[in-house]
C-alpha cells in the first residue's frame, strides 16, 4: 500500500500535509550561486546577441554555428555529472538555465530538453555501466545529439498499441517500424527507440523494450514535419527498416520498456516545466514593456484597470508555476523517491498558464499582435506545443487523479477485506476507526507557513481536507468504475493542482519573509494572497460540480451528435 508521506501530492489525497517535503523552499547553495548566475548571464547574452529566432521559425532550421555555441555553453549536459562530461549542476540550477534558454528561443530550449532530460537521462537512469561510459560523455558534451522515439500514428498516449517491433536473432535483434513524431529527429545521431519484443496479435499485452540505435544502415530520417510552432526542434519521421542491433543495444531489461518510458517522462517533466516557464517569463516581460510604451487617450494603456487586471493575473500565474517548477526540481535534488504527481502537475499547470499568458499578450497587442512583424505571433504558436509535447493535458489530469486516489483506494480495499474477516482484520479496523475519529474532529495543519500567511495556510488546509473527502467519496460511490469517470477525475485533479501550487507559493513566500522581512517580501506576499483567493474559488467550483454535475446529459448530447455526424441544426 502507498505510504502517504512518500509524496507530498499523494499525501494530500489521504488528507495529510507532508510539509517537511515542501519546507524550506529549495535554493541553490551559496557556494554555487555565483557560478549559476554567471552561466545564466552567458546564456542570456548568447540568445540576445547570436540567436535569430525569426529565422529559425521561418526556415525551420537551426544553424550548425548555433548548435556549436550551445555545446560551448554546456547546454547538452547541464545536470550530467562532471565525471561523465556534463556540467554537474543540480536539477534546480539546470532548470534555471533551461528557463533562460527557452525565454530566448523555445525551439532551442526544447532541443536541449529532449536531448538531455529525456533521451540522455534514460541512459543515465537505466543504462549499464558500460553503456553509460560509452554514450554519456559524448552526448553530454553535445558531440552527438540524441532523441527519444516513442509515439506512433496509432499510439500517442496508448503505448500498448505500438507497432514498431524488434525480433530476436542469433546475433541480436532486428528492428522494424516507424516513429512519425520524433523531436530532435532531424538533429539526432542516436535514438532511444521503444519497440515491441512480443507478437503483434490483437488482445495480447505487449512487452515493450527500449533500444539504443545509432543513425546508420536501415535508419532513415524524413524531412522536418511542418509544425505550427517550435519549428527549430527538428520534429521528423524516422523509419527503421531491418536495422540490426547487437544484444547490448537493449536499455535496461527486455519487456520493461513501459517502466523506462514512465520514469523518464516523470523526470523530464521537471525540465519541460522550466522550458515552459521560460517562455512565459519572456511573454510577461514583453507585455509589461508593451503596456507601458503604448499610449491611448493620453496615457499608457497599462494604466487602464482592465489591463492592470490582466497583468496582475499574468504575474500571479507566473509566480505560482515558477514556484511549483523549482520546488519540484528541489524535490529531485533531495532524492525524494516519488515525484510523479508533482512533476505531472507542474508540467500541466505551466503549459496552461503559458497558453493563457500568450493569449492575453496577443489580446493586449491587439491588431498588431496578429501581424508576423511582432514576436508575439510566433510565441503564441510555440506555446501551443506545450499542451501536447509529452502527452495531452487531458491524459495527465486523469493520471493525477487516478494515481492520487490509488493509495486511498488500496486502503479502502484492505478495510473491506478486514470486514469480511473481522477477527483477522481487527488491528486494521481499529486503525481505520481511529483515523475517522481524528478526521472528524480536526484537520491537518500547515504549521511551517509564516504567520503572515495564516489566511493562505487555512485555505490550503481546508482544500486538503476537502480533496481527501472528495476522493474518498468518489471511491466509495464508484469503486473500480472510477477509472471510467473521467469528468470526476478532472475535477479532483484540478483541486490537487491548485493545492500543490498554493503550497509552493506559501513555502517560497515564507522563505522570502524569513530572509527579507515583511516589507522586503511584499511582492511575494501579495501574489500569494491573490493566487490563494483565485485557487479557493476554483476549488470550490470543482468540488461543487462533483455534487451537482450534468455529466450524463453531456455524454448523451455527444453521443447523439456522433450519430448525426456533425452539427445537426440549420436556422433556415
Amino acid at each position: 500500500m502507498t505510504t502517504p508521506e512518500a509524496s507530498f501530492c499523494k499525501a494530500l489525497f489521504f488528507g495529510v500535509v507532508a510539509e517537511d517535503l515542501v519546507f524550506p523552499f529549495p535554493a541553490v547553495d551559496d557556494a554555487d550561486l555565483g557560478a549559476v548566475h554567471e552561466r545564466v548571464a552567458r546564456v542570456r547574452k548568447f540568445v540576445e546577441a547570436e540567436v535569430d529566432s525569426a529565422a529559425i521559425d521561418r526556415d525551420a532550421r537551426v544553424e550548425p554555428a548555433t548548435l556549436a555555441r550551445m555545446r560551448d555553453l554546456g547546454l547538452f549536459g547541464l545536470s550530467v555529472p562532471k565525471e561523465l562530461g556534463g556540467s554537474g549542476l543540480t536539477r534546480l540550477a539546470a532548470a534555471r538555465v533551461v528557463a533562460e534558454l527557452s525565454a530566448g528561443d523555445a525551439s532551442l530550449g526544447l532541443l536541449s530538453v529532449a536531448h538531455e532530460a529525456i533521451a540522455l537521462r534514460s541512459i543515465l537512469a537505466f543504462g549499464s555501466p558500460e553503456q553509460r561510459q560509452r554514450w554519456v560523455p559524448q552526448l553530454a558534451r553535445g558531440q552527438r545529439i540524441m532523441s527519444f522515439a516513442l509515439a506512433e500514428e496509432s499510439s500517442g498516449t496508448d503505448a500498448g498499441t505500438i507497432r514498431t517491433i524488434a525480433e530476436r536473432t542469433p546475433d541480436g535483434w532486428v528492428l522494424e517500424g516507424d516513429k512519425p513524431w520524433v523531436t530532435n529527429g532531424v538533429h539526432a545521431d542516436v535514438f532511444v527507440v521503444l519497440a515491441r519484443t512480443s507478437r503483434l496479435d490483437e488482445g495480447h499485452k505487449p512487452r515493450l523494450t527500449p533500444f539504443i540505435v545509432e543513425r546508420g544502415p536501415g535508419v532513415s530520417v524524413g524531412g522536418r514535419r511542418a509544425t505550427l510552432g517550435l519549428r527549430g526542434a527538428g520534429v521528423a519521421r524516422v523509419a527503421f527498416r531491418g536495422v540490426r542491433l547487437p544484444p547490448d543495444a537493449i536499455l535496461g531489461e527486455v519487456g520493461r520498456g513501459f517502466r523506462v518510458a514512465m520514469e523518464v517522462m516523470t523526470d523530464a517533466r521537471v525540465s519541460l516545466s522550466a522550458w515552459l516557464f521560460g517562455q512565459m517569463r519572456a511573454l510577461v516581460t514583453w507585455t509589461i514593456e508593451r503596456v507601458q510604451a503604448r499610449r491611448s487617450f493620453g496615457r499608457a494603456i497599462g494604466e487602464f484597470p482592465v489591463l492592470k487586471n490582466k497583468v496582475a493575473k499574468m504575474l500571479a500565474d507566473a509566480f505560482a508555476v515558477e514556484s511549483m517548477t523549482f520546488l519540484t526540481a528541489g524535490l529531485v535534488d533531495r532524492h525524494v523517491d516519488d515525484v510523479s504527481l508533482e512533476s505531472s502537475i507542474s508540467r500541466l499547470a505551466t503549459s496552461e498558464a503559458l497558453w493563457r499568458t500568450a493569449n492575453e499578450a496577443m489580446q493586449i497587442a491587439a491588431g498588431s499582435g496578429y501581424d508576423t512583424g511582432l514576436p508575439i505571433e510566433r510565441r503564441l504558436r510555440d506555446a501551443r506545443g506545450g499542451l501536447v509535447v509529452d502527452g495531452t493535458n487531458e491524459t495527465l489530469r486523469c493520471f493525477v487523479a487516478l494515481a492520487g486516489m490509488r493509495g486511498p483506494g488500496e486502503r479502502l480495499t484492505d478495510v473491506e477485506r478486514a470486514m469480511v474477516e473481522p477477527v483477522k482484520g481487527f488491528g486494521l479496523l481499529r486503525d481505520f476507526a481511529l483515523r475517522k475519529v481524528r478526521e472528524a474532529i480536526r484537520r491537518e495543519r500547515m504549521a511551517r507557513a509564516h504567520p503572515l500567511l495564516s489566511r493562505e495556510a487555512v485555505i490550503f488546509e481546508e482544500g486538503t481536507d476537502a480533496l481527501h473527502r472528495a476522493a474518498d467519496r468518489a471511491l466509495r460511490d464508484h469503486g473500480r468504475e472510477i477509472a471510467e469517470m473521467q469528468q470526476t477525475q478532472v475535477r479532483i485533479a484540478n483541486v490537487a493542482i491548485d493545492l500543490y501550487a498554493l503550497a509552493a507559493c506559501i513555502s517560497r513566500t515564507t522563505r522570502a519573509i524569513e530572509q527579507r522581512g515583511e516589507s522586503g517580501a511584499r511582492r511575494e506576499i501579495d501574489l500569494t494572497g491573490m493566487f490563494a483567493s483565485a485557487a479557493r474559488g476554483r476549488m470550490q467550483a470543482n468540488l461543487g460540480r462533483l455534487e451537482h454535475a450534468d455529466d450524463a446529459l453531456r455524454k448523451s448530447i455527444s453521443s447523439r451528435t456522433y450519430t448525426d455526424g456533425g452539427y445537426p441544426f440549420d436556422v433556415i
